[in-house]
């Protein structure tokens, strides 16, 4: 009786979940245009005057996310210059093929292909939090494409604690699409609010931001085992990709907070910069993980004076 119920339960879950797939899409529409690339396609959205002077520039959200965590910072650069916004590979309304192959420079490449699809390059890309992966590996990997990087509260190194032991289960045979099919909606609806406040302190999420930047997207069942997957082979990648830091000759600015209990900037932006040549470190006083929240005026600031910086850059200097 107890395992018949408790399959009942699950069937009911699993009933729930599809449906609030459904509400969820429709409550959500997909916002941008989608482009085809090799085991993926990705939603992107273009903003800003297409005939813009200087580098486009590309915005890449962090974990647990989508495009909108990056839209307010994009409308603040646009009002001068040609914007991309990206949904990464299995968030949103971005999709990848092979959920477990999730790594940054499986991602990046797939980014790159997009990018040289719409024709953008070179671009000064800005990305956040466990975005900040990626950024190294564009600088290195597809230089034609980067002009410039500003990284936002990176991870960028391995860490001492884990990714949270639910992303360990989830990534678990049978068990994790079990779950993922059932119980996380309804669990990861009731936890949106509260992950955003951790997210966001000292400071707090400004208000209806778990709607505004549509969190729940992440809880459809493919989106979340996509998430989990990413996070819980990142320590390995970065691992991997820290000793080749050393070796990127492009300009680099790093923004962080030093109240940011998500993303240690000791461990991360700290040791970053001091790889990096002539990396610029700006740490924020008081502020924690969400800096382009915190302080959107003057990390557009950085943004443009990056731009400004190249376009007074002799042709012959540049790669």
């Amino acid at each position: 009786m107890i395992v018949l119920f408790g399959l009942l339960a699950l069937a009911v879950l699993a009933l729930i979940t599809q449906a609030g797939v459904v509400a969820l899409q429709r409550i959500y529409p997909q916002q941008g245009s989608t482009v085809q690339v090799a085991g993926a396609h990705l939603n992107i959205v273009d903003l800003g005057p297409r005939d813009a002077e200087g580098p486009p520039v590309v915005l890449l959200h962090g974990a647990s996310s989508n495009l909108e965590t990056m839209r307010p910072l994009a409308e603040l650069l646009a009002k001068q210059h040609r914007v991309i916004l990206i949904d990464r590979p299995g968030h949103g309304w971005s999709a990848r093929d092979d959920l477990r192959n999730a790594t940054p420079a499986v991602q990046a490449n797939i980014i790159d292909e997009a990018l040289q699809k719409l024709g953008i390059a070179p671009a000064i890309f800005v990305v956040h939090s466990l975005a900040g992966a990626f950024g190294p590996l564009l600088a290195l990997d597809h230089p034609q494409r980067i002009a410039g990087l500003v990284m936002l509260a990176p991870v960028l190194y391995p860490w001492p604690r884990g990714v949270g032991r639910y992303n360990r289960i989830v990534t678990t045979p049978v068990i994790g699409p079990l779950l993922a099919h059932t119980i996380t909606m309804p669990l990861g609806l009731l936890l949106a609010a509260p992950a955003a406040r951790k997210a966001f302190a000292p400071q707090v999420p400004p208000e209806g931001f778990v709607s505004k930047s549509r969190t729940a997207l992440l809880l459809r069942p493919r989106e979340f085992l996509a998430n989990a997957w990413e996070l819980v082979g990142l320590k390995a990648a970065v691992a991997r990709e820290a000793p080749r830091y050393r070796s990127i000759d492009i300009p680099v600015t790093v923004i962080t907070g030093d109240a940011d209990d998500t993303v240690s900037p000791s461990r991360h932006s700290r040791a970053f910069a001091s790889a990096v040549p002539d990396a610029k470190l700006a740490v924020l006083p008081g502020v924690g993980h969400m800096v382009q929240y915190a302080a959107p005026e003057l990390v557009a600031g950085e943004i443009e004076a990056m731009i400004a910086s190249l376009a007074n850059t002799p042709k012959a200097a540049m790669r």
